[in-house]
């Protein structure tokens, strides 16, 4: 079995697309997923599955929950192994100024191509800095992501896949509870 992370782009943002996490648990049994674990309000679950096929694992739990509650959020997965992947290749791990709250990961549906890598990484971003790896966009916002212009909207547009971002404490206690699972 493995250990999957899903996190769900959108839902009880502003009062909008609500899911409660006990219906959203429940949704993932009824899919077949084992052990779902739900990690704050947003749409995290850690769960483990037998299916290989995470692009088609994606689409059935955005079909579920789509059935079950009347909206279709993106779906981003990754394995416990790729989120161990994530937090290692911070690429602001060494720097002693980073505020924990303040550094956010936007796990992307899909690796963008050479183009629009090179475009995220000609954006006039200042205050806040990028750094790309693979399908992660890790951003500090120095100020606070509330204050910045550099919306997901911009992000999205130009990097041409959809994005969801969970700040660094979030993507930590994730992995820390996908860890425990897969133990």
């Amino acid at each position: 079995m493995t250990v999957v992370i899903s996190m769900l782009r959108g839902v009880n943002v502003g009062g909008h697309h609500k899911i409660k996490m006990d219906a959203l648990r429940a949704l993932y049994v009824s899919l077949g997923l084992h052990h779902p674990q739900t990690y704050v309000q947003s749409g995290n679950v850690i769960f483990t599955t037998a299916e290989r096929n995470l692009v088609r694992l994606a689409r059935r739990i955005e079909n579920g929950i789509e059935q079950s509650f009347g909206f279709r959020p993106d779906v981003m997965l990754r394995t416990a192994s790729e989120m161990r992947d994530v937090v290692a290749g911070n690429p602001f791990a060494t720097r002693q100024d980073i505020e924990p709250g303040k550094l956010l990961v936007n796990f992307l549906a899909a690796a963008p191509s050479p183009e629009a890598r090179r475009r995220i990484l000609q954006l006039q971003t200042d205050p806040e800095q990028l750094r790309l790896a693979g399908r992660e966009l890790y951003i500090y916002y120095p100020h606070g992501v509330g204050r910045s212009k550099l919306s997901t909207a911009v992000l999205e547009r130009t990097l041409q896949t959809s994005s969801t971002g969970r700040n660094w404490n979030s993507v930590t206690k994730m992995l820390a509870l996908a860890e425990a699972l897969a133990r």
